[in-house]
């Protein structure tokens, strides 16, 4: 899946903007402020519904303007096109169109392209609380097998049940259905624990090598540290009744996959607390390569590779073995102060893109 084409209205600083991408790397470069970094959301919440930068989506609407539109025109493997639309006005429901029909949401609509995208806000992804990390997860699981999607949605729901339960049982309530709730929270917690660390397994080796590459010193461990070791629904559900006081006194379930956590570490220690922040930040894109390369090979097709502001804290090797992983395997935006920064970006077949003032003044595409 290719994306060919963005145009926005009112996003952020553009008051319009259409641009082109490349079918490989497109490098978009301009001073800080300039709107680099405002055209990767665009593209972003174009491909996803949503913003990679703010939970507030009042923010992406362009000062003194009602409403603003993102459209992205994209190309499958068997060439047809699609034309994804999303509209956002405050107040109201998002507008979002595949091909001219209303939608839902874009996340399996067909032409939508994958999207893995790294900020330095995305830091919190590393340093954050495991709430964090667990979504993060179970987006790559879905991501790798969208059918089991479903699986952590069941889970969240059996949850909610359980977690209402305890409250009736707080104000003297029978406790004659724990059990069978007990086992059904079990029977999906025990598939989504199954899918994730199957998911770490994919990426693990992974992670370790692009890790080394990028300099992150000493060994680079990713694991996943599920709270269970229970293998089978009923033991997990025998875990869970012998919490059943503790969990009845605060009022929640304290036990199972939504305490989980993805720990990376360097030489055994968590990146979350002992990482310098140039640590965390090679962590978190050591992280991403890994995913897309085993999204490529489980998928077929590598995500679109966001990446923003990312060549500035690399010596000029890494950022030679990060461009050529990069374009290894599909699109990649690359943003940058210093077209010089990103080996190889004014080479025949790279698209390049001069941002300034919130337009984009030049779209070039070396022969």
């Amino acid at each position: 899946m290719l994306v060919r084409r963005l145009r926005v209205r009112d996003f952020r600083t553009y008051a319009a903007a259409d641009v082109r991408l490349g079918p490989g790397l497109t490098v978009a470069h301009g001073r800080n402020g300039a709107g680099k970094t405002n055209l990767l959301e665009a593209l972003y919440f174009g491909c996803t519904a949503r913003s990679c930068r703010t939970s507030n989506e009042r923010e992406v609407l362009r000062f003194g303007a009602e409403a603003c539109r993102v459209e992205v025109s994209t190309r499958d493997d068997s060439g047809y096109e699609h034309e994804l639309f999303v509209g956002f006005q405050p107040g109201q429901d998002k507008r979002i169109r595949v091909d001219g029909a209303p939608v839902e949401r874009l996340l399996d609509a067909p032409g939508r392209p994958l999207v893995s995208v790294f900020l330095p806000e995305r830091l919190e992804l590393v340093k954050g609380p495991p709430a964090l990390r667990r979504s993060h997860l179970d987006a790559l699981v879905t991501g790798l097998w969208p059918t089991r999607a479903q699986t952590r949605r069941q889970y969240s729901a059996a949850l909610g049940q359980r977690n209402a339960l305890l409250g009736r049982l707080r104000n003297g309530g029978s406790r004659a259905s724990v059990a069978a709730w007990d086992l059904e929270l079990a029977r999906h917690g025990i598939a989504l624990r199954d899918d994730r660390a199957r998911a770490v397994a994919m990426i693990a080796d992974r992670f370790a090598l692009v890790a080394g590459e990028l300099g992150l010193e000493g060994e680079a461990v990713l694991r996943y540290k599920p709270r269970s070791t229970a293998s089978t629904p009923e033991e997990l559900a025998a875990e869970l009744a012998e919490r059943l006081d503790s969990d009845v006194d605060r009022g929640f379930t304290q036990h199972g996959p939504h305490r989980d956590e993805l720990a990376l570490q360097r030489d055994g220690r968590e990146l979350r607390v002992y990482g310098s922040q140039g640590e965390q930040r090679l962590g978190l894109l050591a992280l991403l390569l890994a995913e897309r390369e085993a999204l490529a090979e489980e998928r077929g097709a590598p995500p679109l590779l966001l990446l923003d502001d990312v060549m500035s804290e690399l010596d000029a090797d890494r950022r030679g073995l990060l461009v050529a992983r990069v374009t290894a395997l599909g699109q990649c935006l690359v943003t940058t102060t210093d077209l010089g920064h990103v080996p190889g970006g004014d080479a025949p077949g790279v698209t390049r893109l001069a941002v300034a003032g919130g337009e984009v003044l030049q779209e070039v595409e070396a022969a």
